[in-house]
């Protein structure tokens, strides 16, 4: 659902901004230690803003909020003080998660906002803002506007909340497409998605549906699909910059709509959370949403392979040999093990089709990625250590850390198979789940620069903190706009 809440830059004093909206809160920033500001807001109170945070033995950390009352104009507003650490990114993002939360069922918010990256400072307000709710609306609605001044000037901060505010939509589309419900969201749904994205954004789209796919050899999308009586579809995205591009980038997402297991059915509670199964291609259509407006000089192709993975006579079984596009085959031995089958057609044709100069797939692929690295981290896979290390930064830079994890060779042999090139799953005997997916992955690349994000882990969340809200997440679509945009 579109974000609510709007972001300008303002000029002059913080009290004249909030007595010229009509803004009920008034925000200054505290540095860590803390430090408080000379704030001509607080001029009217009985007594120092060091007084107060020593009152709430406030310490400036980042989005810790001391509040008050203060008289601005004819009329009473509350005052917060908010930390800001040592306004680093990280610690705007955080601050301004943490004004926008405040800020709920308020009609405007005023805040000075100290110099740093004021692109992160938005990022977090409009994140934190954002929700998702099918029904009656919630008791508070968003905050409104957020006025920000800067000493820098609106002028001046106008391209940074562009920015800012163009990396949080792009989060906040693919949260959308992730927390819709499976009963709406069909492969064809994801696909008419995708056109809007298109026509919104000048890109070009194709998508192919069941018939195609089996005519182009992709056997892991039509295996996959196949137990669902809603076919599945391979979506491609293509966006071509005004003026040469400087290399082609591929991006790859799982595209699974709904993930019963298959056969190999989960629990009822290891489905709960199966609406978000298609979260990497979700970052992948929100990410090739927002390439023109933030002037990406790459030319980008967005392929996204989806299907709903469902039980029936029609499914795969356990021991099925699938040929994937391209002619490499793969043993199914579990078919909850799907998102790689695919993937594995997606990449197989980037590979073989579309020529690019680096591929980059996203994947909530493996239970063991987020046993290795909690719900923070992405697991970042790579054949290339420069394409690794840059994406590494960008994730840094963009608030989604990934942490590089290792393809082991003397893996490989987990996924032989007696009957298949290769088996869809590791055999017993040497654990590391989600490397030996990444190095199924591996097999379809040929020798492309290429990089896998698994991202099981930080794809949901559990609770509402900072940023993140409950649900999807959108993590990966600021990390590769970061990455693109660099």
């Amino acid at each position: 659902m579109p974000i609510e809440t709007r972001v300008h830059g303002a000029g002059g004093t913080v009290s004249q901004t909030a007595a010229d909206l009509g803004a009920e809160v008034v925000a200054v920033p505290v540095s860590s230690g803390p430090v408080a500001p000379a704030a001509e807001v607080a001029a009217s109170l009985p007594f120092t803003l060091d007084e107060l945070l020593e009152l709430h033995r406030a310490k400036g950390e980042p989005g810790e909020i001391t509040a008050t009352q203060v008289r601005v104009g004819d009329r009473m507003r509350e005052l917060l003080l908010y930390g800001v650490g040592d306004a680093a990114p990280a610690d705007l993002r955080k601050a301004g998660a943490a004004l926008a939360r405040r800020g709920r069922g308020r009609t405007a918010l005023v805040a000075g906002v100290p110099a740093g990256d004021l692109a992160a400072f938005v990022e977090g307000a409009l994140l934190a803002a954002y929700e998702f709710k099918i029904g009656a609306p919630p008791a508070r609605k968003a905050l409104g506007t957020l006025a920000v001044l800067t000493e820098a000037g609106p002028d001046a901060d106008a391209p940074a909340i562009e920015l800012g505010t163009a990396r949080a939509r792009a989060a906040a589309l693919a949260r959308d497409l992730a927390n819709t419900p499976s009963r709406e969201k069909d492969p064809a749904w994801l696909a008419a998605q995708a056109e809007r994205v298109a026509a919104d954004s000048g890109l070009t789209v194709r998508v192919r549906g069941e018939k195609e796919l089996v005519e182009g050899g992709f056997g892991g999308i039509v295996a996959v699909g196949g137990g669902s009586s809603r076919p599945p579809r391979l979506i491609e995205l293509s966006y071509r910059p005004d003026g040469p591009a400087d290399r082609h980038v591929v991006l790859v997402g799982k595209g699974i709509t709904f993930d019963s297991g298959g056969l190999s059915l989960k629990p009822n509670d290891g489905m709960k959370t199966m609406k978000t199964d298609m979260a990497g291609g979700a970052v992948v259509l929100a990410v090739m949403g927002a390439l023109r407006d933030l002037g990406v000089r790459a030319r980008v192709t967005g392929l996204v392979a989806a299907a709903e993975n469902m039980p029936s006579g029609s499914s795969m079984r356990p021991g099925d040999v699938i040929v994937h596009h391209g002619g490499k085959t793969s043993e199914v031995l579990n078919t909850d093990a799907e998102g790689r089958l695919v993937l594995a057609d997606a990449l197989a044709y980037a590979d073989a089709e579309l020529d690019p100069d680096v591929v980059v797939d996203v994947a909530t692929l493996t239970g063991a990625a987020k046993v290795a690295l909690g719900l923070r981290h992405a697991a970042l896979f790579a054949n290339d250590d420069a394409v690794a290390g840059a994406l590494t930064e960008a994730g840094t830079a963009a608030g989604e850390p990934v942490w590089r994890l290792p393809l082991v060779e003397d893996y490989r042999k987990a996924i032989d198979s007696d009957v298949a090139d290769i088996n869809n799953i590791g055999r017993g005997g040497y654990g590391g789940g989600a490397i030996t997916a990444a190095l199924f992955l591996r097999e379809f690349v040929g020798d492309r620069p290429w990089a896998h994000l698994d991202i099981a882990g930080p794809g949901r969340a559990t609770s509402d903190d900072a940023e993140l809200t409950r649900g999807a997440t959108g993590f990966g679509a600021r990390l590769l706009l970061s990455w693109l945009t660099a």
